[in-house]
């Protein structure tokens, strides 16, 4: 199993283990620790009829610390039962912590570069868009729907064992136009202001950088002078491909009820729904909010997300 693999069934693994922990320390608490009481109860009351014997004949013993020393020895728990008792509320603890509060990620990418960099390291909110069961990731209670300008981390629907991060750019019933690097969204184009050209740390180039304003979300996005605004060679086959006409100055899509349609900051840089398509509800992870740290850049990273 490849360290990609072991990492997407983390949950998977931290459950197994809190599941054979838990079952371990029920079993010490309500079976285990009485067993032992009572083979303490008789190695003592064994004890004491020597040691009156003995005082009867005559000879003095040290009762007390020898009779401490059988009841602690009896007492005292197996290695493997005293280990899955310590690890069980730790791992119970992060399980539930990270199924149903927040999660933390790692991004791997420059998809969303200015907003992300490679190695932010971000906390993800699990109940914004609704209460799921770890594992199936399948929803029990209703909640909030992702909105427009959210940023949203989601199991890839090719390969639901990666996650991947993007904007909401779409949600169920809206008319998606991106031309000329451009979007309009329901007929209305979509608020763009220039910024200063962006300088990317790992390349040395210049992209131009504008401030998007999408459904009220201001956000920082680069473009890449040149670039295609599609490429339509990279276009996949996916569900409701019907709702999409591709050309080359750009694309229209119609967004399907239960999905949504992500794209990256990054926008000449980005694999997103422009070539796989639409994100089912059921493949919602949850919400990006908080960069906690990049440790190349350890200060300056800290804080909300756009």
């Amino acid at each position: 199993m490849t360290l990609q693999a072991v990492l997407s069934n983390f949950a998977l693994i931290l459950f197994i283990l809190m599941v054979v922990t838990g079952v371990i320390w029920c079993l010490d608490v309500f079976y285990l620790a009485k067993q032992r009481r009572a083979a303490a109860d008789r190695a003592l009351a064994e004890y004491d009829a020597r040691t009156a014997k003995l005082t009867a004949d005559g000879i003095k013993l040290d009762n007390n610390s020898n009779r401490a020393e059988i009841e602690a020895a009896q007492l005292r728990q197996p290695t493997w039962v005293e280990y899955s008792g310590s690890f069980f509320p730790v791992i119970a603890l992060v399980f539930i912590l990270r199924s149903f509060l927040y999660e933390p990620f790692k991004i791997p990418s420059s998809s969303m570069v200015p907003t992300l960099l490679i190695g932010d390291l971000i906390l993800v909110n699990k109940f914004t868009y609704g209460v799921r069961l770890p594992i199936i990731n399948k929803k029990i209670i209703e909640l909030n729907d992702p909105q427009r300008g959210d940023v949203m981390v989601f199991k890839y629907p090719r390969d639901m064992s990666q996650d991947y991060i993007k904007r909401v750019i779409g949600v169920p019933g809206d008319k998606i136009t991106y031309e000329n690097k451009r979007l309009t969204v329901n007929g209305q184009a979509v608020k763009y202001t220039a910024l200063d050209d962006y300088l990317n740390d790992d390349s040395l180039l210049y992209s131009k950088q504008y401030k998007e304003s999408l459904a009220n979300v201001e956000h920082r996005v680069i473009l890449t002078e040149g670039a295609p605004n599609v490429n339509l060679g990279d276009v996949k086959d996916f569900p409701h491909s019907e709702n999409c006409t591709y050309r080359y100055e750009g694309f229209t899509c119609t967004v399907p009820a239960g999905n949504y349609f992500m794209m990256g900051d990054n926008r000449d840089n980005s694999a997103d729904s422009r070539y796989w398509g639409f994100v089912p509800d059921k493949n919602i992870v949850g919400k990006a909010f908080f960069v906690w740290m990049n440790f190349s850049n350890p200060l300056k990273r800290i804080g909300s997300i756009n």
